[in-house]
């Protein structure tokens, strides 16, 4: 059985989710910030005969983004997501996302698979002689103006409103670097929830790279994060990248497909 969920399912929903937070990330921090009662915002569940939870899935606006713990009703998640405007954006595990590519009803965007690490844990991290900044809404335009010099970056045009909501919510905070009124380094987290954190963001403008700025300031935040109970967790999809993270204790757990 699927049925929509209400403010009375909180608990078993946040309990099934907890079992695996950094992949649930996104899902427990709309329903934390968001609730079940917003139009832009709903979720379902699918109940076993014995009204266990099995299956999950959250929409925001017209994005979507399943989980489930084995087997699950798929085509009845799929008639759900019909009913509103296509294309749909969709994003979760890889496996699970896979299940609903093979229903041709559904208009998907483009497909991007990365890989998903968590850490749990700062025995990695080391105090960096670095000074920081923690950004406010001030320096939000110097963020993005950093985030558009980044070659591989690809900066979304309402990335500036992500920004603040993000800081008016404390759902996500920047950490940065400066040299001579130029931001030169900085690191974000995004989808901040009551058990944990998105690593996004991370950057140095091009002529203060190799100098181990972004790697101080990510060791300051990651602690920061950690110290406050948090998991921490990212995408990645450069190898390169993936070996900095993981000397940063990151562990990969698994693989995150997102079509948009």
């Amino acid at each position: 059985m699927i049925r929509k969920l209400t403010d009375q399912d909180h608990q078993q929903v946040i309990a099934f989710l907890s079992e695996e937070p950094s992949i649930n990330l996104f899902i427990i921090g709309d329903l934390e910030t968001f609730g079940y009662s917003s139009d832009f915002q709903e979720i379902w569940a699918e109940f076993d005969e014995q009204n266990m939870m099995k299956a999950v899935l959250l929409r925001f606006h017209q994005s979507f983004i399943p989980y489930a713990k084995g087997e699950f009703d798929t085509s009845g998640f799929v008639s759900i997501m019909k009913k509103y405007n296509q294309p749909v954006s969709l994003s979760g595990k890889s496996e699970i996302v896979e299940k609903f590519e093979a229903f041709p009803e559904l208009i998907l965007g483009k497909k991007q698979v990365t890989f998903f690490a968590e850490c749990l844990t700062d025995e990695c991290l080391s105090a960096e002689d670095v000074e920081f900044k923690k950004a406010d809404i001030e320096d939000v335009d110097k963020i993005i103006a950093l985030r558009s010099s980044i070659e591989e970056f690809q900066v979304r045009s309402d990335a500036r409103d992500i920004l603040v909501q993000a800081m008016e919510s404390n759902t996500g905070r920047t950490y940065y670097t400066v040299e001579n009124d130029v931001m030169t380094s900085c690191v974000s987290t995004t989808a901040e929830n009551s058990m944990s954190a998105m690593i996004v963001g991370v950057c140095t403008r091009k002529e203060y790279r190799r100098k181990g700025l972004a790697t101080a300031i990510m060791q300051k935040l990651f602690k920061d994060v950690l110290d406050e109970g948090k998991t921490l967790c990212l995408f990645y999809d450069n190898p390169e990248a993936g070996r900095i993270y993981k000397r940063l204790g990151f562990k990969d757990i698994g693989m995150w497909t997102m079509h948009r």
